[in-house]
């Protein structure tokens, strides 16, 4: 597995607009904690709070959320994420992409919402979560499904 990791870039590249696919268990050992690792040094070297798998050209459903949006303080590996509730109280802020560097927008998104995923183990956790938290978990989901935040400028 490759871990010398890059930020792939634009709203027209194929593989940040590819709908990606699913980990299997064998997959969440094939991509170990040493991938998720250098994911967590890309993001953080480019000053992200978040960073999903077809950022750095992996199209499978992961995202690493940095300590400054969790609740727990910690870095934070969601294999799998999938949201199950989305709060009818909306939030508007801005919003950057390590993608789409320079851009900027005011997105519109749900202020709560509920989601469950598996962690780096491949064991299952649930979250609530609001505020930021939240903001960065659906930012970071759209990405796996090949939509920017810059598609939501109009939501």
């Amino acid at each position: 597995m490759n871990n010398n990791l890059s930020i792939q870039t634009g709203a027209k590249n194929p593989i940040l607009r590819k709908k990606s696919d699913e980990i299997s268990g064998e997959q969440i050992i094939q991509y170990n904690q040493g991938f998720f690792d250098a994911m967590k040094k890309v993001m953080y070297e480019d000053d992200g709070i978040g960073l999903a798998a077809p950022q750095v050209g992996t199209n499978l459903r992961f995202v690493v959320i940095g300590k400054a949006a969790s609740p727990t303080n910690e870095d934070l590996i969601l294999i799998n994420p999938k949201i199950t509730f989305l709060s009818t109280k909306i939030n508007t802020a801005e919003e950057g992409c390590l993608s789409l560097p320079g851009e900027f927008a005011d997105i519109s998104r749900p202020n709560k919402i509920r989601f469950k995923a598996l962690n780096e183990n491949g064991e299952k956790i649930e979250f609530k979560a609001k505020g930021l938290f939240a903001r960065v978990i659906q930012h970071e989901v759209d990405h796996l499904d090949g939509i920017l935040f810059i598609d939501r400028i109009n939501d």
